[in-house]
């Protein structure tokens, strides 16, 4: 496997990998993992207060290095580095137990964080709020260059990720490099909209991504007719669902395809396959709003997209790692047969000679990265060089 296995459990190397490839420091990343390094031989969820507590004294580390850097007016450099402590206190809130100590206060200090990094840094990502039905969704807009309209992608979460990790994945950047620009979404049972505003999974994802279309409506450098939408992990459900059910999105993909969800969680429930974080049913049972195994259970079984690919009658792109440990890679096949009314199918199955052949390319994300953009720009008339 391509995957960096420095622990000897696969939900703690998926966290060092999702830093790595998110502008992590492989010398601040062994830093930190090697004083921890037998608190993970008990297993995903065993020391992960430990976890925590090696890397968010790195992230306190930069924050410092950065308040000096700021202070010699060095505001760069002090940008990159608040990115990469927002990051590390990402991943460090992430792999905790709901409700765990510290873990909301480590949350609160990777948002503010992540903002001052992209005060100081000029950044190109405007943090907004889409109204919904009940609260908002808090978003990151990020512009394609020159004048408009452009099109524009809405990049929605899985289970366990947020807005902020969905800009460090550089999708963002690759389609802006395009022409295109994207809003990434903390949609219900995600990022700022669970853990600040409790609102929980909603498995109908045309509800909330409906209403990121009605904004990016009213923005004038988005063209309406070039809205296009995309998921990872998790994603691969909402996306989706959300393309087949709202006709004004004009092209789809998925980073993954999480065809059928509610049999995953059958088959976890067997120990077949490996999970995305620890103490998992806890953290789906809070994503989910649901106080017992039985209500979680309950509220995911419509979670699966049979009946559903085949209402996208526009074009849609299926890509899913050869090696993936967390969803079986029949279900990239399930979803490609599907798309039965799809006027343009576009299916790429990573493979060793690329990488990105683990879920979601969490070994290599280059090249989903690519792959997806350029599948936008041939889609919503961008440009890919």
């Amino acid at each position: 496997m391509a995957l960096f296995e420095y622990f000897p459990n696969y939900i703690w190397n998926l966290s060092v990998s999702i830093a790595l490839e998110s502008g992590g420091k492989i010398g601040e990343i062994i830093d930190m993992c090697q004083p921890i390094r037998d608190a993970a031989a008990g297993g995903g969820d065993a020391g992960t207060p430990q976890f925590m507590a090696q890397w968010v004294a790195m992230a306190d580390r930069l924050i410092g290095l950065a308040e000096e850097d700021e202070a010699a007016g060095h505001r760069f450099s002090a940008s990159d580095k608040l990115n990469r402590a927002a990051l590390y206190l990402f991943v460090a809130e992430r792999m905790q137990a709901h409700g765990s100590a510290g873990r909301k206060e480590t949350y609160g200090r990777a948002v503010a964080s992540f903002e001052r990094a992209t005060s100081l840094g000029k950044l190109n990502r405007q943090r907004v709020e889409v109204p919904l039905a009940e609260g908002t969704m808090p978003a990151f807009f990020t512009r394609a260059p020159g004048e408009g309209p452009h099109p524009v992608v809405v990049y929605c979460n899985g289970l366990d990720s947020c807005k902020e990790l969905l800009f460090l994945s550089r999708l963002p950047d690759a389609l802006a490099r395009r022409g295109i620009s994207t809003l990434c979404v903390d949609q219900p049972g995600s990022g700022e909209a669970l853990r600040l505003q409790n609102l929980p999974v909603d498995p109908h994802s045309e509800n909330w991504a409906s209403k990121a279309v009605d904004w990016l409506e009213q923005q004038p450098e988005v063209d309406p007719a070039r809205i296009g939408m995309t998921g990872i992990s998790l994603g691969g459900h909402f996306a989706p669902r959300a393309v087949a059910y709202e006709p004004r999105f004009a092209s789809g993909a998925v980073w993954g395809a999480n065809h059928n969800w509610a049999e995953v969680q059958q088959k976890r429930l067997r120990r077949e396959g490996e999970n995305p974080v620890p103490h998992y049913w806890q953290h789906v049972m809070w994503a989910f709003g649901a106080e017992d195994m039985e209500t979680f259970l309950s509220r995911a079984e419509d979670m699966h997209l049979n009946g559903v690919m085949e209402r996208i009658r526009v074009p849609f792109l299926v890509t899913h790692g050869e090696k993936d440990r967390q969803i079986p890679i029949d279900y990239a096949y399930q979803s490609r047969d599907q798309l039965v009314n799809s006027p343009k199918v576009g299916f790429k199955i990573f493979t060793a000679r690329e990488g990105g052949v683990e879920h979601v390319g969490a070994d290599n994300m280059s090249y989903g990265c690519d792959y997806i953009a350029d599948w936008f720009a041939d889609t919503l008339g961008g440009h890919a060089g």
